[in-house]
């Protein structure tokens, strides 16, 4: 059995969304019972110069987004990066999931001898889409999902590793 992009990509994407989801109703669900403003673990960070938690959720979606377009060669879409509330992260993580499920898996056939570009500073990038895949999009996204819950568990949020892996 071989493994196409489209395997190693949307599946695992809307796999970990979905328990990135479930980590983030348990921060409500702690907020609301410690009596803690949920801004408090919004705008958490684990280090001055990190982005805060909620940054960390819309990066998540945008490598989860942008790398299955990319890869599968249709646009990306656009996101404001404007939530604010775990209710704004849910519909921003859904709404992803959404999209990327939405991608024929026909679009990815071919995709690992195919080049992108890649919006990059100073100047876009080209890279081979499955050297791209492998070394940016997965890397990213799981860099940020991870992140957002490190700082959760940091701030006494009782998730665990299965919380982390999500349901099978």
């Amino acid at each position: 059995m071989s493994l196409s992009l489209y395997d190693l990509s949307v599946p695992v994407f809307s796999h970990s969304l979905k328990a990135l989801i479930e980590v983030l109703k348990k921060a409500e669900a702690h907020a609301d019972a410690k009596k803690i403003e949920p801004a408090v673990f919004l705008t958490a960070r684990l280090a001055p110069d990190m982005f805060a938690l909620t940054r960390q959720v819309q990066l998540a979606t945008d490598f989860a987004k942008g790398g299955s377009a990319r890869i599968a060669g249709v646009d990306v879409p656009s996101y404001e990066d404007t939530e604010t509330t775990f209710a704004e992260l849910y519909a921003r993580i859904e709404k992803t999931i959404a999209f990327i499920q939405s991608i024929p898996k026909e679009k990815f056939e071919g995709a690992e001898s195919r080049d992108i570009v890649v919006p990059m500073r100073p100047e876009p990038r080209t890279f081979n889409a499955l050297t791209y895949f492998r070394h940016s999009a997965l890397a990213n996204f799981f860099f940020h999902t991870t992140t957002t819950y490190d700082i959760l568990r940091h701030n006494g949020v009782e998730v665990g590793k299965r919380d982390f892996l999500g349901a099978y």
